[in-house]
């Protein structure tokens, strides 16, 4: 199998060195805006640097990894669609959900396959969680409780190419929520606080938000992000039922200290960031990719499952902007 993936950044070059093992994948090709970097990565790689996207396109790949910049997925998207590619695509779909909806409707008239990268599907954790609550195992679900919180702030650069804080972090939680409980959210309140610095005011975004989300059945949910929890990155998620609650993400990398005597030690080699975290999960995620371009299994995330995600995000960017509840009816894009 022929791949060509277009973006060499941080989760690019990752991707592709987990690409360049697999088995079922003869030869990579890999492009970038800085030709430099794709160079760079392709010599370690053993891979081959193309001069651009074009090339991508013509020099007869099997399937196309999209891991560039956000405000170009969009029309990457439609181009594979329309030259009879299957693609994997970091989320977002696009930036905004006339776009996303736009390359959706591409994908669906080319009849292609457009899986998204929402690892935590692929995660331990979560996976065990969805299990125990499809099992019946925590009884009625009621309360879930999901955060994300990075340990640095992001360049103050990337702040307004970012979508915000729901679209760009928090978009996570709301897909791993759907996910892992089976319900989808009917209504969003949320809030956020741009205390962390200017450069949050200037792009109109936040530092630290969060979102009371009501499920289709009843369940509250709250999911909470920040830019800026120096104890380390955590991702964490509970889920309360009659009967049992369970937790994601609490290990001894988990970044959180007790206050209790009796309570368990601090961290000692905190999580640092998304890609140390979630190893294992980005490597079966494009694993899988490879399987669904073989025929061998079911896309495991499609598009349509990422503008569910991206609907909530939007419903809690509305949310925070006029101060009040929004019910997900508001938001384009709805199932139909």
């Amino acid at each position: 199998m022929r791949i060509g993936l277009i973006g060499a950044g941080r989760i690019g070059t990752f991707h592709a060195a987990t690409l360049s093992r697999h088995r079922e994948v003869g030869s990579l090709i890999i492009t970038d805006v800085d030709t430099a970097r794709a160079h760079a990565l392709a010599d370690r790689l053993g891979a081959t640097a193309a001069p651009g996207v074009d090339e991508v396109f013509t020099w007869g790949v099997d399937a196309v990894v999209i891991t560039a910049a956000t405000s170009a997925h969009g029309e990457l998207i439609g181009r594979a669609a329309r030259s009879g590619l299957p693609v994997f695509c970091e989320k977002p779909v696009a930036v905004d959900l006339p776009d996303t909806l736009a390359a959706l409707a591409e994908v669906d008239a080319a009849g292609t396959v457009l899986q998204m990268g929402f690892q935590r599907r692929f995660d331990r954790g979560y996976t065990a969680a969805r299990a125990a609550v499809r099992s019946g195992r925590l009884g009625r679900l009621h309360t879930v409780r999901a955060m994300t919180a990075d340990q640095a702030p992001p360049p103050a650069a990337y702040l307004p190419v970012s979508g915000g804080i729901y679209r760009d972090c928090l978009i996570h939680d709301f897909d791993a929520l759907r996910w892992v409980t089976g319900r989808e959210v009917v209504e969003v309140y949320a809030t956020g606080s741009d205390a962390g610095g200017a450069m949050y005011r200037e792009a109109d975004d936040v530092d630290t938000a969060a979102a009371v989300l009501t499920l289709e059945d009843g369940t509250l949910a709250t999911a909470t992000a920040t830019r800026a929890n120096g104890a380390g990155y955590d991702v964490r998620m509970e889920l309360a039922g009659e009967l049992d609650t369970v937790a994601v993400g609490l290990d001894d990398r988990t970044p959180i200290t007790s206050t209790e005597p009796a309570g368990p030690p601090p961290a000692t080699k905190p999580w640092t960031g998304f890609l140390e975290r979630f190893a294992p999960a980005y490597e079966a995620e494009a694993a899988a990719f490879v399987e669904v371009v073989c025929g061998k299994r079911r896309n495991p995330c499609d598009g349509r499952e990422a503008l569910q995600a991206l609907r909530i995000a939007e419903a809690a960017e509305r949310s925070r902007h006029e101060r009040r509840p929004v019910g997900l009816g508001e938001i384009a894009g709805a199932r139909t």
